[in-house]
């Protein structure tokens, strides 16, 4: 089992995980996050460092955020600092819907 990120990453992008993660499991699209679930050792230390709550356990119910996670782990490039979030991060954390809107496929830095 693993840990997921989910819909409340984007826009807000807080990278306070990727900086605890002891196996550098996180990797950086253009507007949030994705862990990839072949390298999480299922340890949670980088659940509450989230500020948005986006990191969530593996569960059926995320299914969809699993196979995002999953695809753009070995897409995007990896990160293990923190960096700072989005500009407008405390504007869209909570804000539903932000996946049909705001996803982007793009690679981070």
């Amino acid at each position: 089992m693993a840990y997921v990120v989910t819909e409340n990453c984007i826009k807000c992008k807080f990278t306070d995980c990727a900086e605890v993660c002891p196996v550098d499991c996180f990797y950086e699209g253009e507007n949030m996050l994705v862990i990839n679930p072949d390298e999480c050792i299922d340890c949670g230390v980088c659940e509450p460092e989230c500020p948005a709550e986006a990191i969530k356990p593996e569960s059926e119910d995320l299914m969809q955020w699993m196979e995002i996670n999953k695809k753009f782990s070995v897409q995007w490039p990896n990160i293990t600092e923190k960096h700072p979030h989005a500009p407008d991060a405390e504007q869209f954390n909570g804000k539903e819907g932000k996946y049909e809107e705001y996803f982007s496929e793009k690679p981070g830095r």
